[in-house]
């Protein structure tokens, strides 16, 4: 969805235009579901944001939350001890600055730059799941050398990791020990 930005008022005012996967919730709240690993919620009215995982939890995640916050502390717009988890498992969250300008407002240029982070970012989780998609493409559609045809496989009296004649059972393990 493209969004256009206007910061400023009158003469000073710039229009920046972002193009993101972006909805709005019926508090006003901005769901950001442009990341690979993460869903990110900028709240206005609770000066906030709120970085949540994607549906599968991985190691990932905690790496890509801390670059988004350690980008937007260095851009000055998040305070830094408020950088703390959220009550939401696995999710984080730190207070937005209040802007000491009034032609500024914090949640747009918070905004902008969460896009700017989000497009340093996208080669990185784009290559990701090429990788995925390219490794689930191999197991199912093998090449001729990983693969045989049914018939091919030479014929052996023992196969495998399981012997005929052990006792693979544990009750009866336990049982041959009491007697």
């Amino acid at each position: 969805m493209a969004l256009t930005i206007k910061i400023g008022r009158g003469n000073q005012s710039a229009t920046v235009r972002l193009e993101m996967d972006l909805r709005k919730s019926m508090n006003g709240d901005l769901m950001i579901f442009d990341h690979g690993d993460i869903d990110i919620v900028l709240s206005p009215s609770s000066n906030k944001v709120v970085v949540f995982p994607k549906e599968n939890m991985s190691d990932l995640v905690y790496g890509a939350q801390n670059r988004l916050f350690t980008h937007l502390r260095k851009k000055g717009l998040v305070i830094p001890e408020s950088i703390q988890a959220s009550s939401f498992c696995g999710a984080f969250e730190a207070t937005m600055q209040d802007s000491f300008k009034e032609n500024l407002n914090s949640a747009k240029m918070t905004l902008i730059n969460i896009s700017e982070f989000i497009d340093e970012e996208r080669p990185y989780f784009e290559s990701m799941e090429a990788i995925v998609s390219m490794t689930d493409d191999e197991l199912i559609h093998p090449d001729k050398e990983d693969s045989t045809e049914l018939g091919e496989v030479p014929q052996s009296t023992e196969k495998g990791s399981i012997r005929p004649g052990f006792i693979r059972d544990p009750y009866s393990l336990n049982y041959l020990y009491t007697i």
